[in-house]
């Protein structure tokens, strides 16, 4: 029989895939945490995280997400309590990585895919705005705020105005910590 021009390649692909579950099975089942993590879906994503940079597994960039901030109304309460899930969540996997001796070898980086805006709206919420902070942490990065202070007085229909283009800043990330051409 005729072989399919993509058989082995999308069996290449399935075998690396369970090579990789077996080594992130046995990496989970060997780890011991240098901290507790909270129980949130966040924190527990950072810890299988954890696991994969402690045992060496490869991991050369790792993806967490935590949702809900699209937050259009009553915003005060849910919005502290995300903030306290990834702040939790970051903190532990930030000591844990330290108690380890690997958090000189990880850099830790938010984004959001959308800014708030400054002025509520008629729900007690925010809505979507042009600019966000983003957070770059871990020992290696030299702590500080890069670019301006947002100007409440300065609004660009309602928007804060952004003084850092994300861009430069995925552009740095790549360049000069993963030596990978940003290009």
């Amino acid at each position: 029989p005729r072989a399919r021009p993509f058989g082995a390649l999308l069996g290449n692909t399935m075998e690396a895939a369970y090579q990789s579950s077996l080594a992130l099975k046995e990496a989970h089942q060997s780890y011991v945490p240098g901290v507790e993590y909270p129980q949130t879906p966040f924190a527990q994503g950072l810890r299988l995280l954890a696991e994969a940079i402690v045992q060496g597994l490869g991991v050369r960039v790792g993806h967490v997400a935590q949702g809900g901030f699209d937050t259009h109304a009553d915003e005060t309460e849910d919005h502290a309590q995300l903030l306290r899930t990834v702040s939790q969540g970051l903190a532990a996997f930030y000591q844990d990585l330290r108690a380890h001796g690997k958090d000189q070898d990880v850099l830790i980086m938010t984004w959001s895919e959308f800014g708030r805006r400054v002025k509520a709206n008629g729900s007690a919420g925010t809505d979507h705005g042009a600019a966000a902070p983003l957070f770059v942490l871990g020992t290696p990065m030299k702590g500080g705020l890069y670019g301006e202070h947002p100007d409440l007085g300065k609004l660009d229909f309602g928007n804060l105005r952004y003084t850092t283009d994300f861009r430069s800043v995925y552009k740095t990330v790549l360049d000069q910590w993963l030596q990978a051409p940003a290009d």
